[in-house]
């Protein structure tokens, strides 16, 4: 009796909390990839969304494969026992993803801005690539 409910809350609380970090992440995570992409705002959104998709998959196929692991509770504190165990688990992973995601856009901001840099010192003559004037003696 105790392990059907059980399984019910570990779901319900593990898909919402899921579903409820999903959505924080790609409202706040927006602008950082609007920034990220020289303010192009299409690229950023599907971009997001491709996170997000990503993100989903990731956090519900743990969730799903979680569930079958873990001892049947037999009274009410072993129920309550699994279920803060499954979703502590759940919000750990959740976590260690969310850090990925940051350390992953920190790399592609860092690369975006210094690509936009100019020179460090201004050039002092040109040297045109080879072809460019014609054939090389």
């Amino acid at each position: 009796m105790y392990t059907v409910q059980a399984y019910l809350t570990y779901l319900f609380l593990s898909v919402g909390v899921t579903i409820w970090v999903a959505r924080t992440l790609a409202r706040n995570g927006r602008v950082f990839l609007i920034d990220t992409f020289h303010h192009n705002a299409e690229l950023a959104e599907a971009v997001n969304n491709l996170l997000v998709v990503g993100f989903y998959l990731l956090n519900v196929g743990y969730v799903a494969l979680a569930l079958k692991y873990g001892d049947r509770p037999e009274d009410l504190a072993g129920a309550i026992e699994l279920i803060s165990t499954k979703v502590g688990c759940v919000l750990l992973f959740l976590g260690a993803m969310h850090f990925f995601n940051l350390y992953v856009f920190a790399r592609m901001r860092r690369r975006a801005l210094l690509r936009g840099q100019k020179p460090p010192v201004q050039a002092e003559q040109y040297i045109a690539p080879i072809g460019a004037l014609g054939t090389v003696d």
